[in-house]
């Protein structure tokens, strides 16, 4: 089987402000609007706030900032998750925690909250009122004193206590991140609410343990650091998003138009091509286990566990045309595709314990990392050569003889794969008149988005890597 990607206009899995509920979105909007100062970049002064719109889910919270152009807000300003294994005490707090963001009000050079200034002007009054019927003063000013220090640090206190299970995510490129996951996990939340079976049902709750586990992964690390987790962890979502579809709407005619309305009327992977798949045979030479059947992966039964223990390999090649219209640059194997005897042997087996040493299962590794790893590409001579491997590999691919995800990936996108993971690329941009960088956190986008469409096709089962393997140069180092 190989699989064909179309180009994809982006990256990223858009998650819309109370998607089921465009209304709220609107009301909440106006009332910020009315009542708060909405930042508008540049011409805000230095220190502005913006106003936030809190979204409360079911596992946590997403705060949303207002464009000041009245547009939707493109991703969010702050992710939270909660602990899915909190207590009932715990979850009261956390709910605390979820309540709508405070707005604050400026005195002079201090902002303090709306309830402190309301407390403050009644204690006053209620100072002088006790002063008035003889209540001594060093009871009366101890009091006046505490009580607006009370409701001004407090809340703080509890949020902090509180805070001990949930974790918060403010930058970037890790609400991005986030985005897509909670995007995902509210698929399975919507098809939890139209189904009672277990399998939906535990499928929520690896989500949720999915995007906890996630959240706390970005508290500590950036998204370039902890690349490849983040890019199992998503193909995870992804296959538990496919399966939980496929048992919500078992029928063909529903799952076209699930899919449809999934994902804007496109297939993100197009057909299989005409013809059986061919799937491997037990041989004494086929050393490396067989690709699990949709039952053997149908449903993960803990948040830690990954989609496939299989380490891909990503290399661009010369582009082909197997349709009309249909350009194929690039292609995805699974790393034992290395074994065929077809391909250039030892080589293969060579860059395939070279390829696998230390990956985390599930991660997709481009030819060009592999040149990076081997000081830019100088060290190449003593694994094999590359060249003459991914030519055996593409051939093989046309052939039919091992399975594989072949994208017609973009311009940009395809010079990010074939650059070192800490290459940045430069484009002119004729109507802007500037040139415009990309690096690191575009090309794990990328690598992201290729996880995506290779978890999708491995929905049903793996990747096959063809029949009649060799055994592997060095089993105790692979992996």
């Amino acid at each position: 089987m190989t699989t064909y990607a179309p180009p994809s206009a982006g990256v990223s899995q858009q998650l819309s402000p109370f998607g089921q509920h465009p209304q709220r979105w609107e009301r909440k909007r106006s009332r910020a609007v009315r009542g708060g100062h909405v930042c508008c970049g540049s011409h805000c002064a230095a220190g502005c706030e913006p106003v936030l719109i809190r979204e409360r889910t079911g596992w946590g919270w997403i705060d949303w900032t207002i464009p000041i152009d009245g547009s939707l807000p493109e991703q969010p300003y702050q992710v939270a998750v909660f602990n899915p294994i909190a207590t009932r005490s715990q979850r009261i707090s956390l709910r605390w925690l979820a309540r709508r963001p405070a707005h604050r009000i400026r005195l002079g050079n201090v902002t303090v909250r709306p309830a402190t200034a309301v407390v403050t002007a009644l204690t006053l009054v209620a100072a002088a009122l006790a002063l008035m019927h003889g209540v001594p003063l060093g009871i009366v000013l101890p009091a006046t004193a505490l009580a607006p220090l009370l409701v001004e640090h407090l809340p703080d206190r509890f949020d902090t206590r509180a805070g001990e299970n949930a974790r918060i995510v403010e930058a970037e490129a890790a609400c991005r991140y986030l985005q897509r996951l909670a995007a995902l996990h509210t698929g399975l939340v919507q098809a939890a609410a139209s189904s009672d079976g277990y399998e939906v049902r535990r499928a929520v709750e690896i989500g949720h343990h999915q995007l906890f586990d996630t959240a706390d992964l970005l508290q500590r690390h950036d998204t370039r650091s902890a690349s490849s987790e983040l890019i199992a962890r998503e193909r995870l979502m992804l296959q538990l998003a496919v399966q939980t579809r496929q048992i919500v709407t078992p029928t063909q005619g529903d799952a076209t138009a699930s899919q449809h309305d999934r994902f804007g009327g496109q297939s993100p992977l197009g057909p299989y091509p005409p013809g059986p798949r061919r799937r491997p045979q037990p041989s004494a030479e086929h050393t490396t286990p067989a690709p699990p059947t949709k039952e053997e992966t149908n449903m993960p039964q803990d948040g830690s566990q990954q989609p496939t223990g299989e380490v891909y390999l990503l290399f661009a090649h010369e582009a082909y045309y197997p349709a009309a219209a249909q350009e194929i640059n690039t292609s995805v194997v699974a790393a034992a595709s290395l074994l065929h005897p077809r391909v250039r042997q030892p080589d293969g087996a060579r860059i395939y314990d070279r390829l696998t040493r230390g990956r985390r299962p599930g991660e997709i590794v481009p030819l060009a990392t592999l040149t990076h790893e081997l000081d830019g590409g100088t060290r190449w001579p003593e694994v094999g050569d590359w060249e003459a491997v991914t030519s055996d590999l593409l051939q093989l691919i046309r052939d039919r003889e091992c399975d594989a995800l072949s994208l017609d990936l973009p311009d940009i996108a395809r010079a990010l794969v074939c650059s070192g993971p800490h290459s940045e690329i430069r484009v002119y941009d004729p109507t802007a008149g500037r040139h415009q960088a990309y690096g690191p956190a575009e090309r794990i986008e990328v690598l992201v988005e290729v996880g995506r469409q290779l978890a999708r096709v491995e929905a049903g089962c793996a990747l096959w890597p063809g029949d009649g393997l060799l055994a592997p140069a060095n089993p105790e180092g692979a992996k």
